[in-house]
C-alpha cells in the first residue's frame, strides 16, 4: 500500500511539475470566482451569522443546521461545531471575528488530512485513469485535465477506453482537437484493454508521451460488468508499466450533492480511487458536499472544474476554498 505522505509544498500532486506564484494564484482565482453560488447559498450564511454581537445556543444551533442543508453532512457537521466549540472556550474567544476565524481555520483543516501518495519518482511515463457515470462531466474532465498538464510542459496523449458508446469515442475526440490533445481509440464495441495497450505503446513508442489519460466506460448493463471492465483496464496498466496507474481519480458532479457521496462510496469500494475531480462547482449553491467527500470518504479532492471552458480547472486548494466562501 502507498504510505500516507503530506502534500508537496509546491501543490504538485502528481510530483512531475513545479507551479509558480502565477500558477497558483490563477488556481486560487479560479476557485473563488466559481463560489458565488456557495456564497449566496447556506454556506455563505455562515459568514452573516457571525455579525452578531455575541455567541449563544442558537449560534451553534443554526451553524449545524446551515452546515447540514449546504451538504456539509451530519456527522462532518457534528464535528466541525464540536471542534470550534473546543477551540473557542480553549482559547477563551469573545470578539466574533476571532470565533468566525476559528470557523475557518477548522473548515480548512477538514480538508487538509487526507494522505496524498508521493509521486515525485521521474518516470517516463505517468498513466492516469478516470472513472466515473455518464453525466459526471467525465469527458469534459479528461479535456481539462490534459490541457492544463500540457500548458505545463507534459506531452499527453489520451485513450479512448469508454468503446460500449459511439458518442463517447467522438466526444472525447473532438475535446481532444479542442485541447490540442491525440487521442488513441478504436471502433465502438472494441475491447477496452486492447485500446489502453495501443495506447501505452504509442506513448511509448511513437508519440514519445509522458502522461497517459485514460477514459473509462460510466455505465454497462450490470454495476458487476462494469466494475470488472475496470479492473481488467488496471491489470493492463499495471503489466505494462510499472506502478500503474499511477492515479485513479473519480469525477464527481457537485449539484448531485449526496448522491455524489453514494456514487463515491461504489467507486471506491470495486476500484483503488485516489482521488476526486469536482465538476460544475460554479452550478451548486451546497458547495459543502467538498467537506463531506473528504471526511466521509476519506478521500482528497485533487482537481475542480469551475465552469464550462477548457480552462475552468483549478488544482484543488483548501485555504482558497474556505477564503472563497466568506469572500
Amino acid at each position: 500500500m502507498p504510505r500516507p505522505a503530506a502534500r508537496r509544498e509546491d501543490g504538485d500532486v502528481f510530483g512531475i511539475f513545479r507551479k509558480n506564484p502565477e500558477q497558483q494564484a490563477q488556481d486560487r482565482a479560479k476557485i473563488e470566482a466559481s463560489l458565488t453560488k456557495t456564497r449566496q447559498g447556506f454556506l455563505g450564511r455562515i459568514g452573516a451569522l457571525f455579525q452578531a454581537s455575541e455567541i449563544t445556543e442558537d449560534t451553534w444551533t443554526e451553524l449545524e443546521e446551515l452546515l447540514i442543508q449546504a451538504d456539509v453532512g451530519v456527522n462532518t457537521a457534528l464535528k466541525l461545531v464540536e471542534r470550534l466549540q473546543a477551540r473557542v472556550k480553549k482559547e477563551n474567544l469573545k470578539r466574533m471575528a476571532d470565533v468566525r476565524a476559528a470557523l475557518k481555520a477548522e473548515m480548512v483543516a477538514l480538508l487538509s488530512n487526507s494522505p496524498f501518495d508521493t509521486l515525485d519518482e521521474p518516470r517516463l511515463l505517468t498513466v492516469v485513469l478516470i472513472v466515473g457515470v455518464n453525466g459526471s462531466g467525465k469527458t469534459t474532465s479528461i479535456a481539462k485535465l490534459a490541457k492544463y498538464y500540457r500548458e505545463r510542459g507534459r506531452k499527453v496523449v489520451l485513450a479512448a477506453g469508454d468503446t460500449f458508446r459511439a458518442a463517447a469515442i467522438d466526444q472525447l475526440k473532438i475535446w481532444g482537437d479542442r485541447v490540442g490533445v491525440e487521442v488513441i481509440a478504436q471502433a465502438p464495441g472494441a475491447d477496452p484493454g486492447a485500446v489502453v495497450y495501443d495506447a501505452i505503446r504509442a506513448c511509448q513508442e511513437s508519440r514519445k508521451a509522458d502522461m497517459l489519460i485514460v477514459d473509462t466506460a460510466g455505465r454497462l448493463h450490470t454495476k458487476f460488468n462494469l466494475m470488472k471492465e475496470l479492473e481488467k483496464v488496471r491489470s493492463v496498466c499495471a503489466r505494462q508499466v510499472h506502478n500503474a496507474p499511477h492515479e485513479t481519480l473519480l469525477v464527481l458532479d457537485a449539484t448531485t450533492g449526496q448522491n455524489a457521496i453514494s456514487q463515491a462510496r461504489h467507486f471506491k469500494e470495486s476500484v483503488q480511487v485516489t482521488g476526486i475531480i469536482l465538476t460544475k462547482l460554479d452550478g451548486t449553491a451546497k458547495g459543502g458536499i467538498v467537506f463531506a467527500i473528504e471526511q466521509e470518504l476519506g478521500l482528497p479532492v485533487r482537481f475542480v472544474g469551475t465552469g464550462e471552458k477548457p480552462d475552468d480547472f483549478a488544482e484543488f486548494d483548501p485555504i482558497a476554498f474556505v477564503d472563497g466562501i466568506f469572500a
